[in-house]
């Protein structure tokens, strides 16, 4: 093989995305699309892995700082653009990126990696765990009610054009994002995401509209929404597409849901990415008939064992001793013995006995408090060594709300 790794150049980047863009079915982006994330690729974090004069292979790995447990701020490479040219599978150049970006995060002294895989079986074998989960549903608001919390009637909402209202539906989100773990602190120019707006992203609804909620003068939250008419025998069938719907408080968030159910001439809402323990799913009507369904998210990888566990904080008092295995970063293999408790945490070598055996993989599952070491050790994944050790960790690593990611990267 005579491919080679190297550094992405800002004079290769059209080439380079290109390539991106075929490995994902070579459809075209809206120019717009494009300039954004030509501005907010780091061009001395992106690789390209080239075949003589052509790109035939991408990686890149944004900046990012992730809310964990505990509320803390965490630095993790946002691992994005991976793809290989169909003409050069099973050659080793996923693996040959994968290994060099890991060193690469290591040496930034960022102890998590995440990121968002098209491909859900791919990145197993690196390391990466399902750490977070999200919900999308299709609700008939024809039929299914929704009960709201004392306060709802009091929040005023008005309709705002999405540019004009960014710095403040940016201002709310950057109050919540402590609030869950999985949340990521945007930087500047990560708000031009919320307002990508080209044909294709319609499909076939309107322009993006935008909804503010004011309570004495404040935005304290927003929605951003798409509106589909159609029409039937019966008369109107339209759908409302959610884009978002962010709020300080429950009836902030009841009174936003609310307008989504209640706009006229649609009869169906489509959500897509939600939290899992969202409080809609607890003041609808008649669950069934909004059709949830569940899939992957965050998949998370733990790039140093010892800064990455210390870096959060523990439902409830831990003191286990781990056996991590983890053949891709060998410096993360041996025993680890994490203690800690709401307030803090220390994670450090040891030599005393294991508790729980685990692979790389299941720490990161677990890392951000939404699934369950019990339920990895249920499945054969995690082995417990001392009794008690796993009711122990399991319930310490819990997170009071489910981790979320709130948009793709």
């Amino acid at each position: 093989m005579t491919t080679d790794v190297r550094v992405l150049r800002q004079a290769d980047w059209d080439e380079w995305y290109e390539n991106l863009l075929r490995a994902f079915g070579g459809v075209a982006e809206s120019s717009e699309e494009r300039a954004l994330w030509n501005v907010l690729t780091e061009y001395d974090r992106s690789l390209g892995v080239w075949d003589g004069e052509s790109c035939v292979g991408t990686a890149g790995a944004f900046s990012f700082r992730v809310t964990v447990p505990g509320g803390a701020s965490v630095p993790a490479a946002g691992i994005t653009a991976v793809s290989v040219a169909a003409t050069h599978r099973r050659r080793g150049i996923l693996t040959a990126m994968m290994r060099r970006q890991l060193d690469d995060i290591r040496t930034w002294g960022e102890p998590l990696a995440v990121l968002t895989a098209s491909e859900p079986a791919i990145y197993g074998r690196f390391g990466y765990g399902i750490g977070t989960l999200q919900i999308s549903a299709e609700i008939d608001t024809d039929r299914v009610r929704l009960s709201v919390p004392p306060g709802t009637d009091d929040v005023r909402l008005r309709y705002a054009v999405p540019a004009e209202v960014l710095d403040a539906c940016e201002a709310v989100y950057a109050r919540l994002v402590p609030q869950r773990p999985g949340m990521l602190a945007r930087r500047s120019g990560w708000e031009g995401l919320g307002l990508l707006d080209s044909e294709d992203q319609r499909g076939g609804a309107s322009p993006l509209q935008c909804v503010v909620a004011e309570r004495d003068g404040e935005v304290v939250g927003y929605t951003r929404f798409r509106v589909k008419p159609e029409w039937g025998p019966t008369g109107h069938n339209g759908a409302v597409m959610m884009v978002d719907v962010e709020g300080l408080d429950p009836a902030v968030r009841a009174a936003l849901w609310r307008f989504l159910f209640d706009i006229d001439l649609t009869s169906t809402l489509r959500t897509r990415g939600r939290p899992v323990d969202e409080a809609w799913q607890h003041m609808v009507s008649d669950i069934r008939r909004c059709q949830l369904r569940m899939k992957d998210s965050l998949h998370v990888r733990v790039v140093d064992v010892g800064a990455a566990l210390e870096a959060r904080t523990y439902q409830a008092p831990v003191d286990v001793v781990f056996e991590v295995e983890d053949s891709f970063c060998p410096w993360n293999e041996g025993r680890w013995r994490l203690t800690g408790d709401a307030k803090g945490a220390v994670c450090a070598r040891t030599e005393d006995a294991p508790d729980l055996a685990l692979s790389v993989r299941e720490l990161g599952a677990a890392y951000l408090g939404g699934v369950s070491l019990a339920s990895l050790a249920a499945g054969g994944a995690v082995r417990e060594l001392r009794g008690g050790a796993l009711a122990e960790a399991s319930t310490a690593f819990t997170s009071v709300v489910a981790p979320w990611l709130p948009h793709g990267f």
